[in-house]
């Protein structure tokens, strides 16, 4: 995995690329050109994963110096199309993937990118047309921002790299900031936090011709991979289980094609569990008598730790295990770091245990590591789905499957009837009687803490749904909409952000199996009855994997996600830590938040009046974030 960089018009600055230098601590390359519409460089820094050799170092070349890429990614199947390309008569000097992409790019234009299995950002320079064609992979694995001015335009891995560069300013974007405090989205948009940045979404890509397009004019973006429609497959449930594994089986062969060493992230939920059972089979089948590494985070806080889950895959797929244990006091600490390498502020302390998994692996020598990110979305794995679920029951009249379905969430989560019927019925009731169910709730969930000056212009805005409408949906209608709105606009960027980051802060290449295109189309196919059962969540993967997951793992039904004892820690050592980190925020700026609205918020988390949610983290990491990079209103 590597750092890119390219500018069109701009003075070339290798300054810019080596702010990144930890994405790629192997090589470094760097090369200029001239065009009619000034100076192009194209600038790389590499972690080596495939053909560790020289010479598939970057800028890479190829048909004698007329195509020229900056790339950061992986193509898996670069070697089925190695031989196809050879078939066409191309022939290589390397081993590497970068020149199976030139090479499908000089063969099949634009059109390449459907052939490609895998992540990828990359700009290509064609020295003789004189057009720079960048991309990003289907669903944004790999980061790929733009800027652009009147006297030129930029793509780099990382914001920060446009620090220093004429014409860009470190200005708060408003929207973009209310969408995160009020709903903890980000990456939803084209849009970032720094106003005037934007970046090329999952499955987007641009054309700039200087024949036509000037620096300064309307960049030209267009989707290449188009939205799912979810719902299309009708098949029984047996199949859908056998095809499943037999696409995640193989997405997980490909995800362990490397010249370096292969680990994985453990958090002892079916996502990460799977990953890991495929690939010690995997290994089993390749009789190399290697052993899966994994990482996993631990806590004393039993209510949050999954250690006995992962212990039972462990024990199952015989692998070499390693812990790491995330400390309250250096979730502050290590705060304006993890800020630096995110570029934009982060949920919640999670991230923070994400960076130490992260740590751990470079710790014992891993330089790939697989990860389970991308199943809740396309699986309806989080319980926020059950609502559209029973929503649906209800239109259907199936309302002895919804008690049925209440009857087992109560038993397998512990959600009262009580709480099921306040939080899913109210949208599907007379208005009397939804105000009755929903009034607990309305005395203790107020949001004026977010109607300060600024942002007041913003208030009441679903960032959902504004997530929804980018991608030209309309309104969710069932349990298939969410979850294709979750991996095609609104969550799952997000997640891959976060975790890009924090891998490449540690020199790691992060791999992600369930997303291999193939396999989430077919995810996205299936319909809800494949997904949802019951009270049962993630249906076809539990069905899929009965036999290679331990059966504590494969039947259990809550759902923590990759989280911390963050209530615990809050109320209890980071208490003042969390005041002064509140502070900040209000202070550096004022007018944005409501001061006493956020001072009651506060209180009300800390003295146990309401539940410690994400917003607290929220509203502190807002302003480290300001403070690390000089972010003005």
């Amino acid at each position: 995995m590597c750092g890119i960089w390219f500018s069109l018009g701009f003075p070339p600055d290798r300054a810019h690329l080596d702010r990144v230098a930890h994405r790629g601590p192997d090589a470094a390359g760097w090369q200029v050109f001239q065009s009619n519409a000034g100076p192009v460089a194209l600038g790389h820094r590499r972690l080596s994963i495939i053909d560790l050799s020289d010479a598939a170092s970057q800028p890479m070349e190829y048909a004698d110096g007329r195509y020229w890429i900056t790339y950061n990614g992986e193509i898996y199947n670069y070697l089925e199309l190695r031989d196809e390309l050879t078939g066409a008569g191309h022939r290589f000097r390397t081993q590497s993937d970068t020149e199976i992409l030139l090479a499908a790019y000089a063969q099949w234009g634009e059109a390449a990118l459907d052939r490609l299995v895998g992540m990828f950002a990359f700009v290509l320079w064609d020295t003789k047309d004189h057009v720079a064609f960048a991309a990003r992979d289907r669903f944004g694995i790999k980061p790929l921002y733009v800027f652009a001015a009147p006297g030129g335009v930029a793509f780099a891995s990382e914001i920060k790299q446009y620090a220093g560069l004429a014409s860009f300013v470190a200005r708060l974007n408003i929207g973009r900031a209310y969408d995160f405090l009020s709903a903890g989205i980000m990456d939803h948009t084209g849009e970032t936090l720094f106003e005037g940045v934007r970046q090329l979404q999952g499955g987007e890509c641009v054309r700039l011709d200087l024949q036509r397009w000037h620096p300064g004019e309307a960049l030209p973006l267009r989707r290449w991979y188009g939205i799912l429609e979810p719902g299309t497959l009708n098949i029984g449930e047996r199949e859908a289980a056998r095809r499943f594994r037999e696409l995640l089986s193989q997405s997980v062969r490909l995800h362990l094609r490397s010249d370096v060493p292969v680990g994985t992230c453990l958090s002892g939920g079916l996502d990460s569990s799977s990953i890991v059972c495929l690939m010690a089979h995997e290994l089993d089948e390749a009789q190399t008598g290697a052993r899966v590494h994994t990482i996993s985070a631990c806590y004393d806080v039993k209510s949050v730790d999954e250690r006995p889950f992962m212990e039972a895959v462990v024990g199952r797929a015989g692998t070499v295990p390693h812990w790491c244990h995330p400390r309250a006091e250096d979730a502050f600490a290590a705060a304006e770091r993890i800020t630096w390498h995110q570029d934009e502020p982060y949920g919640s302390t999670s991230i923070f245990a994400q960076w130490c998994v992260f740590n751990e692996a470079r710790q014992a020598g891993l330089k790939v590591m697989l990860d389970g990110q991308g199943a809740d979305e396309q699986l309806a794995g989080y319980h926020g789905s059950f609502s559209y679920y029973f929503a649906s029951l209800m239109r259907q009249r199936r309302f002895i499957s919804l008690l049925r379905a209440m009857a087992e969430r109560h038993r397998w989560h512990g959600v009262s009837f009580a709480e099921q019927a306040r939080a899913y019925l109210p949208p599907l009731l007379p208005r009397g009687l939804a105000c009755w169910l929903r009034r607990e709730r309305q005395t203790t969930s107020g949001t004026s803490w977010l109607d300060g000056e600024a942002l007041r212009p913003h208030l009441g805005r679903n960032a959902f749904d504004t997530a929804r409408e980018r991608i030209g949906r309309p309104a969710i209608a069932g349990v298939g909409d969410l979850c294709l709105v979750l991996t095609q606009s609104s969550n799952l960027a997000m997640l891959l952000h976060w975790e890009d980051r924090n891998s490449m802060a540690h020199g790691i290449e992060a791999r992600v199996p369930f997303l291999d295109h193939r396999l989430v189309e077919f995810s996205i196919g299936l319909g809800d009855r494949h997904k949802i059962v019951g009270g049962d969540t993630k249906r076809v993967l539990r069905r899929a994997m009965h036999d290679i997951l331990p059966a504590r793992v494969r039947d259990r039904r809550d759902k923590l996600g990759f989280t911390t004892p963050e209530q615990a820690w809050f109320r209890g050592p980071l208490r003042q830590l969390v005041r002064a980190g509140i502070e900040q925020t209000l202070t550096r700026y004022p007018g944005l938040l409501n001061r006493r609205g956020v001072e009651e918020h506060v209180d009300a988390m800390l003295n146990g009046r309401k539940p410690v949610d994400f917003s607290l983290w929220r509203i502190i990491s807002l302003g480290i974030w300001g403070q690390v990079f000089g972010v003005t209103l």
